[in-house]
């Protein structure tokens, strides 16, 4: 640190950063016109000096302190805050007018914790908390006043600010319990992360950017292709609309699915089986060859249904070159697992391509056979037009599927939504709302800042405000915000993005 003075007589206080005999930089803190405005200058700087580094008096000293002896009273990252609260005011979730809640969800972006946890969170960020008694009362509060419902319109308000959305994408996943034993809500299941605890079942519906739209909880038994239609029905309901195109993997996929999204007046764009693709596409080849085109795509008709319900649907198979390269390369090791465990090299288990004709064990190799000449292929069923969409623009309508994956991956990474600590179910889905509203945020920082959010903490979470008393008056003196810090904060309060 040292004190220079300037060309207007003033003093400078810098801190140099160095190493060794060759100069890195200079960060500018202030300049003081009298001896009161040089001490503040001089009690941030020592703040922010590191360990080892030395105070150069290259300037005047006052003589004594005729102000009292001035300390930093408090530091808080203000700047991270107010940026925090710009978005959640922007996306409307102020509406809610909770305080509590607001600082729950910006705690849970911040460092993600217990609800009774985030009160170290807020301090460490130079926020009065609401008290854990406070945080006790809101958890059924926002339950009871339908706090996820209102944010769900928010959120539709918001994506439809800009014009229409024509295209929505659902998923599913699994969240966990450090509990042993089940409830009506909390149980054991299919597991996306292959546990054996108690879970719940998430569906996220999310708009092509992967912005979230609505989340629902069911049962951790619930089998994937039942919930699809309560998302859609609830989302109808709450918006009134009916002229979307409704994206969704494989585990969506069934006739009864697809009709009810049809009867309600929704397209859709569901992923095929690829396990399919070799017999679908046998008349085709024997028509017109077997020659595959990297990106190809081949239209077929399947029925689905039976009886009245029985409906023709459009499927299109798409064909990669490095899709299929990938798939052999994974038939291999498949294959060769399959292999050592009929020769007894490896432990029996549950396999693909093993099959067991009582005691004796082998290899499947007809199964086999249908995967290889299955291998590049990705079809999808839809009820929509080719004149509307033809092949290539299905594929690729469909390929935003993957930012619900990655709303699903920030949900469980950077908001730490799992393992879920709550016992009631009014908990349980209080603790999904404020996460939910926690993904809009962060979802909408990375589209307006183009950096993830774990970028967007470590720049802006360092630049502390501090607090000084000098005995006879208390002063606020903002951080100095570097460049990169500063067009982070221009993002966000600019224009464009969501």
């Amino acid at each position: 640190m040292r004190k220079v003075k300037t060309a207007s007589g003033a003093t400078a206080v810098q801190i140099v950063h160095k190493r060794g005999k060759r100069r890195l930089g200079i960060d500018h803190i202030g300049s003081a016109h009298d001896q009161a405005e040089l001490e503040l200058l001089l009690q941030v700087a020592r703040q922010r000096l590191v360990e080892g580094q030395d105070e150069l008096e290259l300037g005047w000293e006052p003589a004594g302190r005729p102000v009292g002896q001035a300390v930093v009273a408090s530091t808080a990252s203000r700047v991270l805050w107010e940026a925090l609260v710009s978005v959640y005011d922007s996306l409307g979730f102020d509406a809610l007018g909770d305080e509590c809640f607001r600082q729950l969800v910006l705690a849970r972006i911040v460092e993600p914790t217990s609800k009774a946890d985030s009160i170290r969170v807020l301090e460490g960020l130079g926020i009065t908390p609401a008290s854990l008694r406070t945080i006790t009362r809101t958890l059924p509060r926002i339950s009871k006043g339908d706090y996820r419902g209102q944010l769900a319109h928010a959120c539709w308000a918001h994506v439809t600010a800009r014009g229409g959305v024509a295209l929505v994408m659902y998923d599913v996943t699994t969240l966990y319990f450090e509990a042993e034993n089940e409830d009506a809500l909390r149980k054991v299941g299919m597991s996306k992360e292959r546990r054996v605890d108690p879970q719940i079942t998430v569906g996220l519906l999310v708009d092509p950017s992967g912005y979230p739209l609505d989340v629902h909880v069911f049962d951790g038994s619930k089998a994937e292709t039942k919930t699809l239609l309560p998302v859609i029905k609830a989302f109808q309901t709450r918006h009134q609309v009916a002229d979307l195109v409704v994206v969704a993997d494989a585990g969506m996929l069934s006739a009864a699915n697809l009709n009810a999204l049809e009867d309600a007046g929704f397209s859709f764009i569901v992923a095929a089986r690829q396990s399919k693709a070799p017999a679908e596409l046998e008349a085709h080849f024997e028509a017109h060859g077997n020659y595959l085109a990297d990106g190809a795509t081949f239209e077929v008709t399947r029925p689905m249904g039976t009886g009245k319900d029985r409906r023709d649907r459009r499927v299109v198979w798409h064909y990669l070159a490095g899709r299929a390269r990938r798939d052999q390369q994974t038939l291999n090791k498949q294959i060769e697992r399959a292999e050592k465990i009929a020769t007894g090299k490896a432990p029996i288990g549950k396999h693909r391509f093993v099959k067991l004709e009582g005691a004796t064990k082998g290899v499947d190799w007809n199964l086999i056979e249908r995967a290889r000449a299955a291998a590049g292929f990705k079809g999808y069923v839809t009820n929509i037009e080719p004149s509307v969409l033809d092949g290539l623009a299905v594929v690729a309508a469909y390929r935003d599927l993957w930012q619900v994956e990655a709303s699903f991956r920030m949900t469980k990474s950077d908001l730490a939504a799992r393992p879920i600590f709550h016992h009631t179910k009014e908990s349980i889905e209080a603790h999904l709302t404020v996460v939910f509203a926690a993904l809009a945020i962060a979802r909408t920082i990375q589209t307006r800042t183009g950096i993830s959010i774990k970028k967007f903490l470590q720049t802006l979470r360092p630049l502390q405000s501090a607090v000084i008393n000098t005995g006879t008056q208390t002063i606020t003196v903002p951080p100095a915000i570097p460049p990169e810090a500063q067009d982070i904060l221009d993002a966000l309060t600019g224009q464009g993005g969501h």
